[in-house]
């Protein structure tokens, strides 16, 4: 028999907590509702989901928005249909005797990388105690949340910047949330929903429908009378074993606003996105004023 649902083929990195919303829709069946079957490409980095939609082994991704802006300015066809989360829930977790950023100084520091990501977050959390990099603290490559948590417990590094809920998890074993990212780089594009601009404008119906489907999740999880349903997903992505930490991570993160309702990119949300490319060598000045055209605005999302 065939089936009347039309298929999309939907990659990520490693489809953890940042995929909470789709695996909301998916578990209420928002996306058979809305006509569409979802086939959900685990690859393993978000760099890999970025080149499966470029060469079209993807149809769609959520993933960092840099791969897709960086390939726009290039010339590319890669564009931002929606923001599926716009806050940073991390915390800047430090050992016992670090008590505050300020006695970072010297200290090592563990990223996942030394020029994106956690490392420019850290960079521009340390800049507001007069910290500089170089010269005041050491980046260190420990990897993933998770082997960042190892590294501390290890003694290899004096801090990393740690999202929710392993954050909370660091402080119950006694290490200190010494900064939020949050105060210091408020709202930008954590994760956007990225798409080829010939295969959406070609089956823009779909990407409506999904785009449909993950907006109602977005509301569900924003919604703390809807936990019943949102927080067993959201603690079997994160620490299954400890309900306490999920339901704690699963606050902080709604709270502070990660979850944009309509999946809106708003342009403050744009402005600091393409500030920290800037400020990591991923853009000159010059190429940000032009870049804002990766936002496809047709789908009334991309503000």
């Amino acid at each position: 028999m065939t089936s009347d649902l039309t298929p999309v083929r939907f990659a990520g990195g490693a489809q953890g907590f940042n995929w909470l919303p789709v695996f909301v829709a998916d578990e209420l069946g928002l996306f058979r509702e809305h006509g569409l079957e979802i086939e959900y490409l685990r690859l393993g980095s978000v760099g890999k989901a970025t080149a499966a939609v470029r060469d079209g082994t993807a149809d769609l991704a959520i993933t960092p928005p840099e791969g897709a802006v960086a390939d726009y300015v290039a010339g590319g066809a890669l564009r931002i249909v929606a923001a599926n989360s716009l806050r940073l829930p991390m915390s800047l977790v430090a050992r016992p005797d670090v008590g505050s950023v300020a006695e970072l100084r010297g200290k090592r520091i563990g990223t996942s990388s030394l020029t994106e990501g956690t490392a420019l977050y850290t960079q521009i959390m340390l800049q507001r105690e007069g910290l500089s990099y170089p010269g005041d603290y050491e980046y260190v490559l420990a990897g993933v949340h998770t082997t960042r948590w190892v590294a501390l417990q290890n003694d290899e590094i004096d801090c990393a910047p740690q999202p929710a809920p392993w954050n909370f998890l660091a402080e119950r074993e006694g290490y200190r949330l010494i900064g939020e990212v949050n105060d210091a780089i408020p709202e930008v594009i954590f994760a956007a929903v990225i798409g080829r601009d010939d295969w959406t404008t070609e089956n823009r119906d779909t990407v409506e429908r999904l785009l449909a489907a993950l907006s109602e999740a977005h509301d569900i999880v924003n919604d703390p009378a809807q936990d019943g349903i949102t927080l067993p997903i959201y603690q079997r992505i994160t620490t299954p074993d400890a309900p306490d930490l999920a339901t704690q991570g699963l606050s902080y993160t709604r709270d502070m606003g990660m979850w944009p309702a309509g999946l809106i990119v708003t342009p403050e949300a744009w402005a600091a996105t393409a500030d920290l490319m800037v400020r990591a060598g991923l853009l000159t000045p010059e190429q940000a004023a032009d870049a804002a055209g990766v936002l496809d605005t047709g789908f009334g999302r991309g503000e």
